[in-house]
């Protein structure tokens, strides 16, 4: 059996989406009901951070609980990623004990070098340059609340960061399209994204005219983990990418917001939006764990029924 990572929103098909969108419901209805879902008893994940992690860690480890599997849990000392021992060593040796290896780190290089030598399914917990799972769990919220996401608008407001990567690489395989508007010098990197279209995003210089018709409005904390240097320059270049009411005016009266947390309000966010009617944060960040069950799930086991 050929070995499935999850390492970039492309790695699965639009088809293996739908099967994946379909299983979440399923997982969280049953969730809800407190009706058991194990269906990956006596499996192992074990967890590798060398950023640091809320919703991330907790979102995996419960859920690998809640399929009646167990989890083992390593920071940075613990683990030393490429440092005490070669990346490919060390995937060789994990990938030997447990089931299923999440990784979140900095640069996606490590992650792909740790797979291309691992004996068992990884997945992108977080990299400098994608952002899978969350935009998993976004476009699952969305289909909750509006119904499909093909043919829909949804404009990133902010830093062409691993989020706006995820989600050009979304926007190009499920049928939306994205709006982009970034201050100037931190722009989407289109060859990070490997875009081969330029037919499902666009790039605005304002941020109200992204927002404009939109059926989706979500952005993301200016300064991202490991950029912490640059945070005063950052908080000057992105001032006019504070996503507020007046953004949301524009775009349509049912648009959502997202955000994927931590917020900082009154900075990427103003209260009155991220506490707001349209703002679906919260079901957004309870949805990480329930697409993420179905994603351990489909790369261990494949289609259930």
């Amino acid at each position: 059996m050929t070995i499935q990572h999850y390492l970039q929103f492309t790695d699965l098909s639009a088809d293996e989406y739908a099967y994946l969108f379909q299983r979440t419901a399923l997982i969280k209805r049953k969730f809800k009901a407190y009706e058991k879902h194990q269906t990956l008893v006596d499996r192992t994940l074990a967890m590798i951070f060398e950023k640091a992690s809320t919703r991330t860690r907790v979102s995996f480890e419960a859920g690998m609980y809640q399929l009646g599997g167990s989890v083992v849990h390593l920071t940075t000392g613990d683990s030393q990623l490429g440092r005490a021992e070669p990346i490919e060593d060390t995937a060789r040796v994990i990938s030997r004990m447990v089931d299923l290896v999440m990784i979140r780190t900095f640069g996606q290089e490590k992650i792909e070098r740790f797979a291309a030598h691992s004996r068992v399914p990884v997945i992108n917990g977080l990299t400098n340059e994608f952002h899978p799972c969350q935009v998993l769990a976004d476009i699952f919220t969305f289909i909750e609340h509006r119904g499909s996401i093909q043919g829909k608008v949804v404009a990133w407001v902010g830093d062409g960061n691993n989020m706006a990567n995820s989600w050009l690489q979304a926007a190009e395989l499920l049928g939306f399209k994205v709006h982009v508007s970034t201050p100037g010098g931190y722009e989407v990197d289109q060859s990070i994204a490997g875009i081969r279209s330029a037919s499902s995003y666009e790039v605005f210089a304002h941020p109200l005219d992204a927002c404009r018709g939109a059926d989706l409005v979500t952005t993301d904390v200016w300064t991202s983990m490991g950029y912490e240097a640059e945070n005063e320059v950052r908080r000057a270049a992105f001032a006019d990418w504070r996503v507020d009411a007046t953004m949301m005016s524009v775009a349509k009266p049912d648009a959502l917001f997202m955000h994927c947390l931590p917020a900082h309000r009154g900075e990427e966010v103003t209260a009155e939006v991220i506490d707001g009617p349209q703002s679906v944060v919260w079901d957004e960040a309870e949805n990480r764990m329930h697409v993420q069950k179905a994603l351990m799930e489909y790369l261990l086991l494949g289609r259930l029924d």
